[in-house]
């Protein structure tokens, strides 16, 4: 074995390509299993930190993922990252919002306020308990309601369209739910950055809210809104102009890629100076971009390297920060459980219970609340913005990484099965296979 005087570019050259097969090999087999890619990827990461490999060959663990490594790994991962919510932005479609005003209202603030009450009531509960000290209660709580109120808009497109349910009237109410689910959690999760901004620590994946601190809440929160109004009003047109002069016939140049990527990078670092999360800015920056056939193709350049290469980086990373040791003791595993029961009756029984009120069938109500329920990549990226702030600690982080993967397992073979059952209520046939997706 190498000591720890090991080149970190030799282990680099090492983690990367291990991390990189072992979650496509894993994503491959979920994908045989009827599960999305990004049930794999998580169980790859908890499997390579602590949880296993570090408790049954601590050696080995050391060999391919040494200290020394780690933050580079977290820079390539959260460069994944920042491009991985880049293209969720370019994915919202405004349009799905249209001749659905009611419904959506009703079921996407059912599906983020539901969660975060019980999520709030949950939290108070457990801040004795499980919350870092010096945290103050506001700020942890607040964070626990955001995780519990999280959608995830890219998997749930993916299931959809997987499923053929994409272009039917519960498909497109879903992702349009979704949409507005998110964008809400997004600026509550903001707000929390904003509280606990004192205990930032940089960085994308990690939390970092850059050097805002002197800002106040108030502050962050005005230059959020002059952010917003200038890429909406301001930045938005000039790229529309750009793209239609820049791009050329057929296959995109590289300088289109090459654009898109400076966009979102300085898009991220603007907010990151601000305060505000980096993960936003280029979240923002991809909801402005137009989406024309040169920019989706030179989206989907990123997205071919980014997402198979770079963004599984980012799991290995939330997996070696999840140690299932911890919860080794009975009270540990029962507020687990208390977690998982709580996301799960605040966002699918929420959401369906809201689809019913707002005038949905039973059926298309119960499948409706279970792809809100769907978490996914989002969660892992809120919940390592709050273990990086320092607002929960590793044993709440490991709980919910856990309710994370459980309720973005149980999303796919639940709309398979109901969609099914309607399948043979009908007289048809079975239902299609649930794809790759995030």
């Amino acid at each position: 074995m190498v000591g720890a005087s090991r080149d970190p570019l030799e282990a680099v050259l090492v983690a990367v390509p291990v991390v990189v097969l072992a979650c496509g090999v894993a994503a491959a087999l979920m994908r045989r299993l009827g599960q999305t890619a990004v049930v794999g990827e998580i169980l790859v990461g908890i499997l390579l930190g602590p949880s296993l490999l570090g408790w049954l060959w601590p050696a080995v663990s050391r060999w391919l993922l040494p200290g020394e490594v780690l933050p580079y790994l977290g820079v390539l991962g959260n460069l994944g990252l920042l491009v991985f919510m880049f293209l969720i932005g370019l994915e919202l479609d405004p349009g799905l919002l249209r001749g659905r005003g009611r419904a959506v209202a009703v079921v996407s603030q059912a599906s983020v306020w539901i969660p975060l009450g019980l999520g709030s009531l949950l939290a108070l509960a457990m801040y004795g308990r499980l919350a870092p000290e010096g945290v103050g209660r506001a700020e942890f709580v607040l964070f626990v309601a955001v995780a519990m109120s999280v959608t995830a808009f890219p998997v749930l497109a993916r299931i959809l369209k997987d499923q053929g349910l994409y272009g039917t009237p519960v498909g497109a109410l879903a992702m349009a739910c979704a949409a507005v689910a998110d964008v809400v959690a997004w600026c509550l999760l903001a707000l929390v950055v904003a509280l606990a901004q004192p205990r930032g620590s940089g960085g994308a994946g990690g939390g970092g809210v850059g050097e805002g601190a002197g800002w106040g809440i108030a502050g962050m929160g005005a230059l959020a809104a002059v952010f917003l109004a200038g890429m909406w009003w301001g930045v938005r047109p000039v790229l529309a102009w750009g793209v239609k002069r820049w791009a050329s016939e057929g296959e995109p140049g590289a300088g289109m890629v090459v654009g898109l990527c400076s966009g979102l990078c300085l898009s991220a670092y603007a907010t990151d100076a601000m305060g505000v999360h980096a993960l936003f800015g280029a979240f923002v920056f991809g909801a402005v971009v137009p989406r024309t056939e040169g920019v989706e193709a030179a989206a989907e350049r990123l997205r071919a390297f980014a997402v198979p290469v770079l963004l599984p980086l980012f799991f290995v990373g939330s997996g070696l920060k999840t140690d299932v040791g911890l919860l080794g003791g009975g009270a540990a595993w029962m507020w687990a459980a208390a977690v998982l029961a709580v996301a799960v009756a605040g966002k699918w029984g929420g959401g369906a219970g809201a689809a019913l009120l707002a005038g949905q069938p039973v059926r298309d109500a119960v499948t409706l609340g279970a792809l809100m329920n769907c978490r996914g990549v989002t969660e892992l990226v809120v919940l390592n913005v709050g273990l990086g702030l320092g607002v929960i600690g590793p044993e709440l982080f490991t709980a919910l990484v856990l309710m994370a993967l459980v309720t973005t397992a149980v999303t796919g073979p639940v709309v398979r099965a109901l969609r099914g059952r309607a399948r043979e209520g009908a007289g048809g046939g079975t239902a299609a296979p649930v794809g790759p997706g995030r």
